[in-house]
């Protein structure tokens, strides 16, 4: 098994790049972080193929799309066996509605963000979904929901340079 590369300067500047403009060309991207393009490119792809780089994505102005409802749900499993966990963020991986799903200390044990298109989808996937795609009382409990009344910081921010990671 191959370590990580170690990073630099320069590739935590790629990163931060890249984070804010996936579809920057080489050559712009060269020259935003100081280097000849051939060099820029030999760096992109150790990154991917180190794994620093997932891929490549747009966000998606979900408004335009039509009325949406974001809601943070806080969920308790009712026992805490290493399986419980696993079935349980299975279970969470397979309901496109959930699009984060966090393993969080404290008072609970998964904050899940859930997107639909209203209050009543949310409440039968969560209550009486006939699919049993996601509800098991077996296994979890709700402890809270709370509907989202708008997005106050944007998530396409960027952790890379923002952050204290950068040497």
């Amino acid at each position: 098994m191959t370590s990580a590369p170690k990073l630099d300067r320069l590739d935590f500047r790629i990163l931060a790049q890249l984070q804010r403009n996936g579809r920057i060309t080489n050559v712009d991207l060269a020259d935003a972080v100081g280097l000849s393009p051939s060099p820029c490119l030999s760096r992109v792809k150790r990154l991917e193929k180190a794994g620093y780089i997932t891929g490549y994505g747009a966000h998606v102005a979900l408004a335009k799309l039509g009325e949406t409802l974001t809601v943070f749900t806080e969920v308790t499993l009712k026992d805490h066996r290493t399986g419980d966990f696993s079935r349980f963020e299975q279970r969470a991986r397979n309901v496109p509605e959930i699009v984060e799903c966090h393993l969080v200390s404290g008072g609970y044990d998964y904050l899940i963000k859930f997107i639909t298109r209203n209050v009543s989808q949310y409440q039968e996937l969560i209550e009486i979904d006939p699919r049993q795609r996601f509800r098991d009382r077996e296994i979890f409990q709700l402890h809270r929901a709370e509907i989202a009344d708008r997005e106050a910081v944007r998530p396409d921010r960027d952790p890379v340079r923002g952050s204290r990671l950068t040497p």
